[in-house]
């Protein structure tokens, strides 16, 4: 490994740089460096409220390399850029850790900002032996966004990640972690399920409460979401309840038919920042159609009722849409629109939408059944649904821009 090979050199320096933040330090630095034939292996550098600091590997490639007028050098440097300059050999240095024996993660908090949060999550961290190495608020007001970065180190991730949900309850927040590479993956694909996720509620138990079953079906929509039922023998079962509905009494529900807070600006929002947007549900047709209109869904999917003379024959056309037609169905996207699964976003909510949102790039449980939250990146509640914006690094400022 490089990182083994370079912590067993002798002549590998670590120099930092902090002070005030100004045009021309990162120029100043590195060009003296390399005028003095200094290699830069490694670099880190961030500003935060105008104070700048700057971590750098070197290795120098000139025979004959003096560590005593490497110093001086940089003493006169940092007169004169009135920063603290210091030079250390490697093997002195404590707590370097170079970027190839890290495991990053990105943590996005989403929530009403009240006390204690970085407390309570930096103390689980602590005791896991995991690294904070950045944090940044990228929103505030009626929802605060919080960035995380942090370097896992040796956690076990299956016991962190517990860990994380717990914490998460008892501080009122919402927590979505990604692996950084994943999260640096630019997402080009968001797809959706319908019922419970876009739309406030099952479709399913008001088409049953027209056709007066609705507490039948609604038990048995209940069992299908925790996974509890097969969805198949479940969605036949309750379509085979509503035998005899006419269509036209569905033009009611669409009428009363609510969003999910957010949801409408959400769509908008992904769809003017160029994200092609799906929705795959396991509801019907008849809704998926009306609002990938409504909302400009650039696909939609859902299964087919069979009617005859107006009303529903209590059958389903066609392939039902259960969990494994629905990745499937995200891949047949993915290669319409030539991306990889790295390059989606999947949220759902029940266990119909399990094997979409552990497949995706970044999986989402939306005010989701616990049998979701065990394979979804993280879980956002009902009144954070603008969090999925965060969530791809989305900030604040990035929306207002869109809208100036």
């Amino acid at each position: 490994m490089f990182s083994e090979s370079i912590s067993k050199e002798k002549d590998i320096y670590v120099i930092s740089v902090i002070g005030e933040d100004r045009v021309g330090i990162v120029s100043e630095v590195t060009g003296f460096l390399f005028e003095r034939g200094v290699n830069i292996i490694d670099i880190e550098q961030t500003v935060i409220h105008s104070q700048f600091t700057m971590v750098l590997l070197i290795h120098p490639l000139r025979p004959g390399f003096r560590l005593n007028q490497l110093r001086v050098g940089l003493n006169s440097l940092s007169r004169r850029l009135e920063m603290k300059i210091t030079v250390t050999p490697l093997h002195e240095f404590k707590g370097m850790r170079l970027a190839e024996t890290k495991r990053p993660y990105v943590l996005t908090i989403l929530g009403t900002d009240r006390p204690g949060v970085v407390t309570s999550l930096s103390s689980m961290f602590a005791r896991h032996h995991c690294n904070i190495e950045r944090i940044k608020m990228i929103a505030r007001g009626e929802l605060l966004a919080m960035e995380m970065s942090v370097d896992l180190r040796q956690a076990h991730f299956p016991h962190l990640s517990r860990d994380i949900s717990e914490v998460a309850k008892q501080i009122g927040m919402d927590i979505v972690a990604q692996p950084e590479h994943l999260f640096k993956k630019r997402k080009k694909v968001i797809v959706f399920d319908m019922d419970s996720t876009i739309v406030d509620g099952e479709i399913i138990d008001e088409m049953a409460k027209v056709a007066g079953v609705g507490d039948k079906v609604a038990a048995i929509t209940e069992k299908g979401m925790r996974g509890e039922v097969d969805f198949k023998r479940s969605l036949r079962a309750r379509v085979s309840l509503l035998k005899g509905l006419r269509i036209k009494s569905l033009e009611s529900i669409v009428r009363t038919l609510k969003f999910t807070k957010g949801s409408e600006e959400l769509v908008a929002a992904l769809a003017e920042m160029g994200f092609k947007v799906a929705l795959i549900s396991g509801g019907f047709t008849y809704f998926t159609d009306l609002l990938k209109k409504r909302l400009g869904f650039d696909y939609a999917f859902g299964n087919e009722l069979e009617i005859r003379n107006g009303k529903l024959t209590g059958k389903v056309r066609g392939k039902i849409i259960d969990a494994r037609r629905k990745a499937e169905i995200m891949d047949e996207i993915c290669r319409k629109e030539g991306v990889t699964r790295d390059e989606v976003v999947a949220v759902g909510d029940g266990s119909n939408d399990r094997i979409m949102v552990a497949n995706a790039g970044l999986g989402i449980a939306f005010n989701a059944k616990e049998i979701l939250k065990k394979v979804a990146d993280g879980a956002i509640t009902r009144d954070h649904m603008k969090g999925v914006l965060y969530c791809l690094g989305i900030t604040e400022l990035d929306l207002r821009k869109k809208t100036e």
